[in-house]
């Protein structure tokens, strides 16, 4: 029983394992080759992916080449422009500068003339004081004759006693230009040239006033002449106006020598007449208010013109 039994277990113990250790390493060569197929397809897979990412990275690469060409060429034109607009910020330095040296010039060019406008500004003044000069003698002489007249005026008015006559208008007045002017009727009848009572009396008073304002020899040395002159009115013809306007101014003159003969020894060269029928009227119009104003003796006093031009003579040789 025991040899039995000895028997019976040794083949137990020397079982084979072989196949087992077989199946085991086919199936772990099967999962190495899983995996390594495995691991090949995801290579596979990531080299198509990286492949892809490659590509598209090109593509960008060549996208952003083709953007920096772009913007190389937009860099090139703006550094064209910029050296354009450099030259033209010279040039315009350059203007500047000479708009700068002109205006500086400019300065001093009004520097020059704002002397040179005081230096004229004096000059003026001194003219202006010497024309004043002048005028103020030239003045002197205008109002000579309207003093004269003026007192001649009031020699009348002193003799007649009234100034106007019963319409109103003055018997004895001076013009705006300085001329005495004498109604006629204090002297004259209407169409006569023979003066009347009145008349004498009147030219008695004018005579003695010409000899003492002749007598002054500042007066006499200005005075041209003293001129008397006839007017007549519209009435009757121009050649028989011409002819009573005339024989009225000579008659005054006539009178005033008789009356006076001192005058007439004196000063009688002083004196002249002249007639200008009816047509110097103060008053054209057609009524006999109006005619009568126009009948008149007129009596004008002229400067010397030596008197005059050596006054103007005297100012140029003090100007100089």
């Amino acid at each position: 029983m025991k040899a039995r039994n000895r028997n019976f277990r040794r083949p137990q113990e020397q079982a084979n394992f072989w196949p087992s250790f077989t199946d085991v390493m086919s199936t772990i060569v099967l999962v190495l080759f899983f995996l390594i197929f495995l691991a090949y397809f995801q290579q596979i897979f990531s080299v198509s992916i990286w492949n892809d990412r490659l590509d598209k990275t090109k593509s960008e690469l060549l996208a952003t080449e083709d953007q920096l060409k772009r913007a190389g060429d937009e860099l090139d034109l703006k550094k064209l422009e910029i050296s354009e607009m450099e030259d033209a910020i010279r040039i315009k330095e350059h203007e500047a500068e000479m708009l700068m040296a002109e205006v500086e010039q400019g300065k001093r060019d009004l520097a020059i003339s704002i002397e040179k406008l005081l230096e004229q500004e004096k000059i003026i003044a001194n003219s202006n004081q010497e024309l004043s000069e002048l005028r103020a003698k030239l003045q002197s002489i205008s109002l000579l004759r309207v003093n004269i007249l003026k007192e001649v005026k009031a020699s009348i008015e002193d003799e007649i006693g009234t100034s106007t006559t019963p319409d109103g208008e003055p018997l004895v007045a001076i013009d705006n230009n300085a001329n005495l002017v004498i109604n006629n009727m204090l002297l004259f009848a209407k169409g006569s040239s023979e003066v009347s009572m009145e008349g004498h009396a009147l030219l008695t008073r004018f005579a003695a006033a010409f000899e003492r304002i002749l007598d002054d020899p500042d007066v006499r040395e200005c005075i041209d002449s003293i001129n008397i002159e006839g007017h007549a009115d519209s009435d009757g013809s121009y050649q028989m106006n011409y002819d009573l306007s005339c024989e009225r101014a000579t008659a005054v003159i006539k009178t005033m020598m008789e009356k006076n003969r001192t005058l007439e020894n004196k000063y009688g060269s002083y004196f002249a007449a002249t007639g200008f029928s009816e047509f110097r009227p103060i008053d054209p119009g057609p009524t006999e208010a109006s005619k009568t104003k126009n009948r008149r003796i007129q009596i004008s006093i002229t400067i010397k013109d030596s008197h005059v031009q050596n006054i103007i003579k005297e100012y140029l040789d003090e100007t100089q």
